[in-house]
């Protein structure tokens, strides 16, 4: 039932309830399986929908007409095997039941494959199916039964979605093969990660949240720059995390153990918890972590065992206001704390082992604070989105190898880069709602990003404070305002056109200040501005049988910028970099068959990408920001989930690309690779799911899973070294109840050692070759009770 208001003052400010069941949405839903029916009232009403899936069997009416979003629902679904409830603003959960309940079988919940979610990447409620973008979703019931804790874990099941591997809290996400380098810097990020509403990243490596009390994760590939902005160049990954249930009180533990062959044991503990504050008006939703990766590296040079350990903690808390259907306050403030106490890499011959003159730790810890504000009318809804974002990272690296280069004295040296940023973002955008021909989008945007990254050579000597030799105390100033819009307009009986695009103006000041032993100090401030637009069309068709087929136009970008580090100035061709931009053409097609159990996407693209920007490193081992060239990619990538009545589920996934290089920087390298770095041009995953009853009420699922990540160079240099040409895998059995499971697993059973990184030390790798070895064979077991 609808949610009611007792408060008389709230009800007076914000309207009653009675009012809010008032307001009238124009719908329009033909015959079809009652799963497709919620989803098209769901995204014309702009609400979530959980559990559409649980709805088996087919609606033989046919509604159109203006009515409240209950009205519709209760017309859909009158003697419908199932149910809906209102679990918090503008979200619907449908669960078994009804009717003709008694007349269906007792199964496990049938899993959800590609085109049986909303998602909201395109900052509105929609089936993925029916968008001009492809678009993935991954629910939290397929994370839990992969065993996926975050984004380099769940990238397998995602169609063109691969992870750098230098270490947790260092990696870099890359969509479709579009890479920028496996380095992190001063360029921008070219996927934007957000979590909900928010993004949490600028020019740091992926925070690596882990996945806990998620809903789903969505992956929208090619550049987004019409409603994301810069940093969007490759695409979207967004986490949505679960929101307050205004009606019922929950929870959930979850523990897990894990022991690697000749590595430390593993453990961590989650859990989640829901409770309605104020009858169905005012709830609250938090979850935390602890996590302990065990090292499985040793350090020959220093005597040390499993030194790659790593922690990771956190926790998150939503807090969800909704005096009726129409209004909704939401507050969500969350932090990590990810540190490891040493890097990932070896040398070839070495195996599982290194020698390394010092520790090289790293750090990565980000806080966050969004509040969201939504107001619906019966044909519009108001979204006002406000965040703080502040992330702090920093490594270590043993730079002894270069230390002659600045000190005659030491006997081995430290590089340490630290960065601090302080990201203020506001976002409003205002959307249609309803079935009608016209729907459309408008919104502002306007972001304060303040980094502070300084950097320092620090000469040891034994028994003596380290000694700054070089430093590099570097300050940006980053202001992002655009206006940005969409529009799509069906043309005719299936034909829907779209136009939309960003206007932007970008402000960057840079200040620096550079100390050195040898050298005199000096200054640096300069301010660059960059303004434009980017476009975005498409064209699609739905077929009659539900199929769609989409042609777009897109493009992304990112500012340019200047470079400050180095003991002496850098020549005038390095001393800034240039704007890039990325233009692609794609051809889509999404289909089902066999009632449903059988999807296929698929999509054919060509992107042209225009004076690329990358992270490289100097001799000496200091990085600095600047163009490669252009890129010319034509690639092609494909997915499938198919699943049957007896419980068996396959979902397949796999991206080809071809890459030509031209134009290339000859003061970067005049040995220009033919294809991204980072970015092999085949990459593929499948996961393998059987589930059935067991005994009572407790159900079996088996699940195996491959991922395979092809050969590809590790820089824009054709004479770097090469890595990748390997699969990861993962196999396990799970038996869960009502209230309680158990999960058995095994990662790497047969124990591979590819080479997943070739990089770990900028100050050394012209000297030995670096490689990073898979995690050995891994056994664990995770227990779960909820209530």
């Amino acid at each position: 039932m609808a949610a009611v208001v007792t408060s008389g003052v709230v009800a007076a400010f914000f309207g009653s309830s009675a009012e809010a069941a008032a307001a009238r949405i124009q719908f329009r839903v033909e015959p079809q399986a009652y799963s497709e029916a919620l989803l098209d009232i769901a995204q014309q009403a702009n609400v979530t929908l959980i559990g559409a899936a649980a709805c088996p069997g087919q609606f033989r009416g046919r509604l159109d007409g203006s009515m409240t979003l209950e009205q519709a629902l209760g017309q859909v679904l009158s003697g419908a095997p199932c149910t809906w409830r209102l679990i918090a603003p503008a979200a619907v959960e449908v669960s078994p039941g009804g009717a003709s309940a008694a007349t269906e079988v007792v199964r496990p919940a049938p899993p959800v494959t590609v085109g049986e979610l909303l998602v909201t990447a395109t900052k509105r409620i929609r089936n993925p199916r029916e968008l001009a973008v492809a678009v993935t979703a991954l629910p939290r019931t397929e994370l839990y039964a992969s065993g996926a804790t975050d984004a380099g874990e769940a990238a397998g099941q995602l169609a063109g979605v691969l992870a750098t591997n230098l270490g947790p809290g260092r990696n870099k996400l890359l969509l479709r093969g579009l890479s920028d380098g496996a380095y992190t810097g001063r360029a921008r990020s070219v996927v934007a990660t957000y979590l909900d509403d928010l993004p949490v990243n600028y020019n740091a490596p992926d925070p690596d949240f882990r996945l806990v009390d998620i809903e789903r994760v969505e992956v929208a590939r090619g550049p987004q720059g019409a409603l994301y902005g810069a940093g969007s160049i490759g695409g979207i990954y967004r986490l949505v995390s679960r929101k307050p249930d205004l009606n019922n009180i929950s929870a959930e533990l979850r523990t897990t153990g894990a022991l690697t062959e000749s590595g430390a044991s593993s453990y961590a503990v989650e859990g989640h918890a829901n409770y309605p504050i104020w009858g169905d008006v005012l709830g609250a939703r938090v979850a935390a972590y602890q996590e302990i990766q065990g090292g499985y590296l040793d350090d020959i040079g220093q005597d040390r065992s499993n030194v790659d350990r790593t922690e990771r903690r956190g926790a998150r808390l939503i807090l969800l206001f909704q005096p009726n259907a129409d209004w909704m306050l939401s507050g969500t403030v969350a932090g990590q704390h990810l540190r490891s106490e040493d890097t990932h890499y070896t040398t070839p011959g070495l195996g599982l082992k290194r020698s390394v003159r010092i520790p090289e730790p790293h750090v990565n810890d980000i806080a966050l604070a969004t509040v969201t504000v939504r107001r619906s009318w019966g044909g519009a809804e108001l979204n006002l989105s406000s965040g703080f974002v502040r992330h702090a990272y920093g490594s270590l690296y043993d730079a002894t190898a270069t230390q002659s280069l600045y000190t005659d004295f030491a006997r081995t040296s430290a590089y340490s880069e630290r960065t601090r940023t302080k990201m203020l973002v506001q976002d409003i955008f205002l959307t249609s709602r309803g079935a009608g021909r016209l729907e459309w989008l408008a919104g502002l945007y306007g972001s304060d990003t303040r980094t502070q990254s300084p950097s320092e050579f620090l000469a040891q000597v034994p028994r003596a404070p380290n000694i700054l030799v070089y430093g590099d105390d570097r300050r940006d100033h980053i202001r992002e305002m655009a206006a940005y819009g969409e529009a799509s307009w069906r043309l005719a009986p299936g034909w829907t056109a779209a136009i939309g695009g960003r206007v932007f103006r970008i402000e960057t000041r840079t200040r620096s200040d550079v100390v050195s032993e040898r050298f005199a100090p000096r200054g640096f401030d300069r301010q660059i501005n960059f303004t434009g637009f980017s476009p975005k069309v498409s064209l699609q068709y739905e077929f009659r049988g539900g199929a769609l087929a989409y042609g777009v136009i897109s493009e992304g970008y990112r500012s340019g910028g200047v470079n400050s580090g180095g003991a002496l100035p850098l020549p005038a061709q390095r001393e800034a970099y240039t704007p890039d931009r990325l233009l692609n053409y794609e051809l889509g097609l999404k289909s089902d068959w066999l009632d449903h159990r059988l999807a296929l996407n698929g999509a054919l693209f060509y992107a042209h990408w225009k004076d690329i920007q990358t992270d490289q490193f100097r001799p000496s081992g200091i990085p600095y920001t600047t163009n490669a060239g252009d890129a010319h990619i034509l690639g092609i990538e494909t997915e499938m989930a198919w699943r049957t009545d007896w419980g068996l589920t396959a979902q397949l996934n796999g991206r080809f690309s071809r890459v030509r290089t031209t134009k290339g920087n000859l003061d970067l390298t005049p040995n220009l690779v033919n294809g991204l770095p980072g970015a092999p041009p085949i990459s593929a995953g499948g996961l393998l799911s059987y589930e059935r009853p067991a005994f009572g009420d407790w159900n079996l699922r088996l699940v195996g899973q491959a991922t395979y990540i092809g050969r590809s160079r590790v820089s824009f240099d054709a004479a770097q070294s090469s890595m990748g040409n390997y699969t990861r895998t993962k196999l396990s059995a799970e038996l869960t109840g009502k209230h309680f499971g158990v999960q058995l697993f095994m990662i790497n059973p047969l124990d591979a050692r590819g080479d997943t990184f070739a990089f770990g030390n900028p100050f050394n790798p012209d000297q030995t070759r670096q490689i990073t070895p898979q995690r050995p064979r891994t056994v664990g077991m995770t227990i779960s009770a909820a209530l």
